[in-house]
Order: structure tokens, then sequence, then C-alpha cells
């Protein structure tokens, strides 16, 4: 795999285990040394948009699915 690709999916993985707030603070900071501010920017703003559409969906599938109470 190229740099770049790796650099892209480190960047995807730090930001992913931000979310879940579940990082060690050496390893944040050895990511932060290494990633580009603006790619994991990006990358942030995609994944959050991504997980409030995901949200959005799946309100509209529950309120559609007939009640059987």
């Amino acid at each position: 795999m190229s740099n770049d690709k790796m650099s892209f999916f480190r960047t995807v993985q730090a930001v992913l285990w931000s979310f879940i707030g579940l990082r060690k603070n050496s390893a944040g900071q050895e990511d932060m040394a290494k990633l580009n501010p603006f790619h994991v920017l990006v990358v942030g703003l995609s994944l959050a948009l991504i997980f409030v559409v995901g949200l959005i969906a799946l309100v509209h599938w529950v309120v559609a699915q007939p009640s059987t109470l």
C-alpha cells in the first residue's frame, strides 16, 4: 500500500477512536504529530455527517414501521 493510503487510513482510524473516546493520551499525541490537521478536519466532518444522516435514516425507518400495539 502506498504511503498516502496508509496515511488516509491512519487518519480515519484516529478520528474514529476520537469519536468513541477510547484512546490513550500518548497515542493521540503521536497521531497529532504525524497526521495532517486538514485531513483530520475533513475526515471528522465527513464521518460526523455520515453519522447524522444515518441517524435520520434510522428514525425515518422506525417511524414508517406499522405500530403493533
